[in-house]
């Protein structure tokens, strides 16, 4: 193990950044952001697949979470840490509770398929393959002469600096620029909380309906 904590590889150009991953470094020619991006989407992967094969619904919330996590280190490896911090707290964080709340008021098992699976792995395997062809003709990811990277942000940086109220580019670009896109994520999340919160609720009446209709009918009884 070398002095920079990794066993048998030679790291090149490494510089730690503000976010603790190592930035520039390279092991044995491989950079480590491509390592680490490699090693998440297969767990991603494998998450994704064990969510299909669960029938229980605790471990679906489990799994589900575990994912969410994973793609929060996915935006961390991207340099996107606003996305990250999203993720981590609404897919993760809020998410999660309010499924296992949910799974306290209905069953855990999910019922046995009743269709048949033929046209949904059809249309699945149709939709993946036109997602992947329609990347096809985008740049190679990272390129420094991207178009967004010689247009568009470009314009919002230079901009930015103008403005006086955000402290920084980052809340320039989302409150300013995308603040039509950021109001329509706010009120996404908004409106499925409600809706979320109105299906407990009602769940929970029938169930306390229920219940007192039980004892009733032990009391004449």
């Amino acid at each position: 193990m070398n002095k920079d904590g990794v066993s048998g590889a030679v790291v090149e150009g490494a510089s730690v950044q503000g976010t603790g991953l190592i930035k520039g470094a390279s092991i044995e020619g491989v950079p480590v952001e491509s390592l680490l991006m490699m090693v998440l989407l297969t767990l991603l992967a494998v998450i994704t697949i064990a969510i299909v094969r669960q029938r229980n619904m605790f471990g679906v919330v489990m799994l589900a979470s575990i994912y969410s996590f994973l793609m929060a280190s996915v935006m961390m490896v991207l340099d996107a840490v606003d996305v990250a911090m999203t993720e981590a707290s609404v897919g993760a964080g809020i998410s999660t509770v309010i499924l296992l709340a949910t799974l306290h008021l209905t069953k855990s098992v999910e019922y046995p398929q009743v269709r048949g699976v033929i046209i949904p792995i059809f249309v699945s395997v149709v939709v993946g393959a036109a997602l992947i062809w329609g990347t096809m003709s985008l740049p190679p990811f990272g390129i420094v002469d991207a178009p967004v990277h010689m247009h568009t942000a470009p314009t919002y940086l230079a901009a930015s600096r103008d403005h006086l109220a955000p402290p920084n580019m980052v809340t320039s670009v989302l409150a300013d620029y995308r603040s039509f896109d950021t109001l329509g994520e706010t009120a996404v999340i908004f409106t499925a909380g409600i809706g979320v919160l109105m299906l407990l609720k009602g769940r929970r009446r029938k169930m306390l309906g229920e219940s007192e209709g039980q004892g009733d009918r032990g009391g004449e009884a």
